[in-house]
């Protein structure tokens, strides 16, 4: 009777910590939109959006689907960068430290739109952001300071592996008469950030991220200078 009674115990044992791991693995997921719909704007001073994101306890293993960070007053359009989905590890043990350890992140196929100067890339939204964010992290040194105080913005992170892959940029400026050309973005391939005690904030992976997808985008649009001004001749013909 008592070795039965020992069995039901551990089998209510058991199925609590299931259905407890499920309930803190969607807390997770809920916190973790959240805080890029609370902390993103803060640094950016646009609108930033997630769909859902979800985080195993067990695996660490992660994701984050519907990311749209929006475009600052003053330019067209409904976003600056889209991403349908970035898959994430994590360390679990790390998820409540002083220094969340980030083993992967994985953006696919994102979408870059390029509104502005080609010539004075400061003149564009992207240009725009990067000053954002240069104010946001306390300029180009230093100690980053996020607007208003926000700890989600300041939080240690260390991230082992960030890839960037499969990218598209839609460029639209004067030089190619207000049309957009698409153009293929470089896979952007960073490593071992944060490493060390220190570790990288929230705000400085966000303005390194942003920082490369903009040097891609600009050596691209060098790079296929020739093809943006025959668009622009193209549109020009066709509103001929």
């Amino acid at each position: 009777m008592m070795k039965k009674l020992l069995i039901k115990i551990a089998i209510a044992v058991v199925v609590l910590l299931v259905v407890v791991i499920f309930a803190a693995a969607m807390f997770l997921g809920s916190l973790m939109k959240k805080g890029v719909e609370t902390v993103g704007p803060t640094l950016t001073k646009t609108d930033v959006k997630l769909g859902s994101a979800s985080l195993s306890l067990l695996s660490g293993s992660g994701s984050m689907k519907g990311f749209v960070l929006g475009n600052p007053q003053g330019y067209q359009g409904d976003f600056a960068v889209k991403v349908g989905r970035v898959d994430l590890g994590v360390k679990p043990g790390s998820v409540l430290s002083d220094k969340i350890h980030i083993t992967l992140v994985r953006v696919e196929s994102p979408e870059i739109a390029f509104d502005g100067n080609v010539l004075s890339p400061k003149n564009s939204n992207l240009g725009k952001i990067m000053d954002n964010l240069q104010a946001a992290t306390g300029g180009t040194g230093g100690e980053s300071k996020p607007a208003g105080g926000n700890q989600g913005a300041s939080k240690k992170l260390q991230v082992d592996d960030f890839l960037v892959t499969g990218g598209r940029i839609h460029v639209t400026s004067a030089f190619t008469a207000g049309q957009p050309v698409t153009l293929a973005l470089p896979d952007i391939h960073l490593t071992a950030l944060g490493e060390g005690p220190d570790g990288i904030t929230a705000a400085e992976l966000t303005k390194k991220v942003l920082g490369d997808v903009l040097q891609g985008t600009l050596t691209e649009i060098a790079r296929n200078a020739t093809r943006l001004g025959q668009g622009a001749v193209d549109a020009a013909s066709g509103a001929v």
